[in-house]
């Protein structure tokens, strides 16, 4: 079961930090351009996406459930069937998107009290990146079908390449050729379509000699289609809470002003990195669990589940004390503002704690996303939300200022894992 584990975990690791990596080269990259109101930009901007991008994450989710029990269960021509409806509804989502593009900025601007810079430059940013909508949507769908087959190595080799270029393209745009966010914002587009160039010729590669011969009438089916919105549906309602989260985390630190908001923007992203890590033994999670659920093999599935959250919490574990022993050495690879950086480190306890604490609930969502039980994922993150999150923010920001933020995220993911741990008996392995 290890052996299995780590050939899909260890492809899911690797291409999973090259996603962070991204993130740590272009705020390192802006954090050191001549205003701080660049960085605050980029984090707006990048809310936003989050907002609309991540939205679609069912199209992955979703995908990566449904293919791996069609896998399991030896039915091929379903496996097929499902990469041309995911990839169908990513091109659709990707054209409405582009249609409301103005009234999504003006809104999710609206909605972010942030300074008339920070607004300004979010603007460029957006304006450029939107049009990256239809790769990113579709490239979530070919490699949530990819996880499914069982296939993390493909999905690792988009991932390296999108990020590795993007990297690229912003440090010519922007070092070489004097841009800011305008350059950040055209290498996601750019890096994005060729991306997924490159999925699609893999994909060629491995599986295009089968003929699709695939009827309209199959994408349409009743019972499937029911199937695969009720999935993705759960998953989206799961999807904006979490985003909802990290936005009014945004949000709120753009109110206590430029410092702040750039502070705790460096420290998301070390949230992140550890976050990335922890998901590729996620992702093994999905894909072993819906094998094994497609295939009726309740013994192998517990073995995976069990083996999953141990890795998890060693990885998680390796994070907390990386964090510990080195978080101001981490600090100034991101900025040379010490401002920024003595911020940051007065809340940097929160940080410490989060690979540990947040593996558990993030190889939970594995296990729900591959056992397709994503009812009980989507009740788990509404009640950490609405009982959890909001409270614990409002009960103590009047005394504990920006600790309020690091608090109430952390007993977010505290209820995450305690809620779907409570639900597993009955959700995933049958019991009571």
């Amino acid at each position: 079961m290890n052996r299995q584990i780590l050939r899909l975990a260890i492809p899911n690791i690797i291409s999973n930090l090259s996603v962070p990596l991204l993130g740590v080269v272009d705020t390192a990259v802006v954090g050191r351009l001549d205003h701080v109101y660049y960085l605050g930009a980029i984090a707006v901007g990048s809310i936003i996406f989050d907002f609309i991008f991540w939205g679609f994450g069912f199209l992955r989710m979703g995908t990566t459930g449904l293919v791996a029990q069609a896998y399991g269960a030896q039915n091929e021509r379903q496996t097929r069937v499902l990469l041309a409806r995911v990839l169908t509804v990513a091109f659709a989502s990707s054209v409405v998107i582009l249609l409301i593009q103005v009234p999504l900025i003006e809104v999710s601007l609206y909605l972010v009290n942030a300074t008339p810079e920070v607004e300004q430059y979010t603007r460029i940013y957006y304006h450029i990146r939107i049009f990256a909508a239809p790769a990113t949507l579709c490239l979530f769908g070919i490699n949530g079908w990819f996880l499914g087959m069982q296939n993390s190595t493909y999905p690792m080799i988009v991932t390296i390449f999108l990020n590795l270029l993007n990297i690229g393209l912003n440090l010519l745009f922007v070092i070489r050729f004097g841009m800011t966010v305008d350059g950040i914002a055209a290498g996601s587009l750019i890096a994005s379509f060729l991306a997924l160039g490159l999925a699609f010729l893999l994909y060629r590669y491995k599986y295009g000699g089968e003929q699709w011969n695939i009827n309209w009438s199959e994408l349409i089916e009743a019972e499937e289609l029911k199937k695969f919105f009720s999935v993705n549906r759960d998953i989206v309602i799961r999807t904006l809470c979490l985003i909802f989260s990290y936005a009014f985390f945004t949000a709120k630190s753009a109110e206590m002003g430029n410092v702040v908001l750039a502070a705790n923007t460096i420290l998301l992203q070390m949230w992140y990195i550890s976050s990335y890590g922890t998901d590729g033994f996620a992702y093994a999670a999905e894909s072993l669990v819906g094998k094994f659920k497609g295939a009726g093999d309740e013994g192998s599935l517990k073995k995976a589940v069990a083996a999953n959250m141990v890795w998890g919490l060693g990885l998680g574990l390796l994070g907390t004390i990386t964090y510990a022993v080195f978080d101001a050495e981490i600090l100034s690879l991101f900025t040379d503002k010490q401002n920024v950086i003595a911020m940051a480190m007065t809340v940097v306890i929160w940080l410490i704690a989060a690979p540990f604490v947040n593996s558990v609930c993030f190889i939970w969502d594995g296990v729900y996303i591959g056992a397709t039980a994503t009812g009980a994922m989507r009740n788990s993150m509404l009640i950490a939300t609405v009982l959890v999150f909001i409270p614990v923010y409002y009960l103590s920001a009047p005394y504990a200022g920006i600790h309020a933020l690091w608090m109430a995220m952390t007993a977010f993911m505290v209820a995450r894992g305690v809620v779907l741990s409570i639900y597993a008996p009955s959700r995933i392995f049958g019991k009571g």
